[in-house]
């Protein structure tokens, strides 16, 4: 379901579950043993989550959907909670997170996408959560996080109509960063995530915390900027990036 590659500071994660990428129990499982198996490795500083299929995914399983409906209420929340959870912890990853819709990305995967750092789209892609169609609703933390990304009121017209756009009118409504002719797609992509990769990763991820810190009730946020500034100015590559920008100057 899943192949892993670290090269050149980046972890690549693509998903190869034909035909769909559909989600299911199993797939929530081997998704939570590559970052177990991740998390621990300091040679890369970008995780980049992909499909090799022409989608990005098609959101849940049709087949466990429909064994749920034999379940008990609790039973049948279960699949969410677990997505919820596997999608927290995607989110909460330390190092950026880049999630490339070359394809259509519909439901859970749309969620999916939603809980990475940054989204890269092609124009052609299709984006949406049409589970309000079936009379269920999105349960994978999309009625959360893409308010957060586009405002309430456009959230409520893409989620209460099941409505599908592509990726330009997504890049225009902030839920992805980057929408490009599928053409260029992958060449684009790549100069996005190198850019990334070579940023300093004790930087980025002081940085990543702080942005994140933006979004809490209060000012606290503050406080958490100082003690990243105060890890940057300790770490000792900065010293070096510091005194080469300086000698350059000169």
């Amino acid at each position: 379901m899943f192949d892993t590659l670290v090269a050149n500071s980046v972890a690549t994660v693509t998903m190869s579950r034909a035909p769909v990428n559909a989600m299911n129990d199993a797939w929530v499982a081997g998704f939570h043993a590559v970052l177990d198996e991740l998390e621990p490795r300091t040679d890369w500083s970008i995780l980049r989550l992909r499909s090799a299929l022409k989608l990005f995914s098609g959101g849940a399983d049709l087949k466990q959907i429909d064994e749920n409906f034999t379940l008990s209420i609790e039973e049948r929340l279960g699949p969410g909670r677990r997505y919820q959870k596997l999608f927290a912890r995607i989110e909460a990853l330390s190092r950026p997170t880049f999630a490339e819709l070359k394809g259509t990305a519909l439901g859970g995967g749309l969620e999916l996408a939603l809980a990475c750092d940054l989204r890269f789209a092609s124009e052609e892609a299709k984006l949406g959560l049409p589970e309000v169609g079936l009379g269920l609703m999105p349960g994978a933390g999309g009625t959360q996080r893409l308010p957060r990304l586009c405002g309430q009121a456009t959230a409520m017209r893409l989620i209460l109509a099941g409505e599908r756009i592509g990726g330009a009118e997504a890049k225009a409504l902030g839920i992805v960063q980057w929408a490009v002719p599928l053409a260029e797609f992958d060449e684009r992509a790549d100069a996005v995530v190198k850019n990334f990769a070579a940023v300093p990763p004790h930087a980025a991820q002081a940085a990543k915390a702080a942005i994140k810190a933006a979004a809490q009730p209060g000012t606290g946020g503050f406080a958490v900027e100082t003690e990243g500034v105060r890890s940057c100015l300790l770490h000792p590559q900065t010293h070096d990036l510091v005194a080469a920008f300086l000698a350059r100057s000169k």
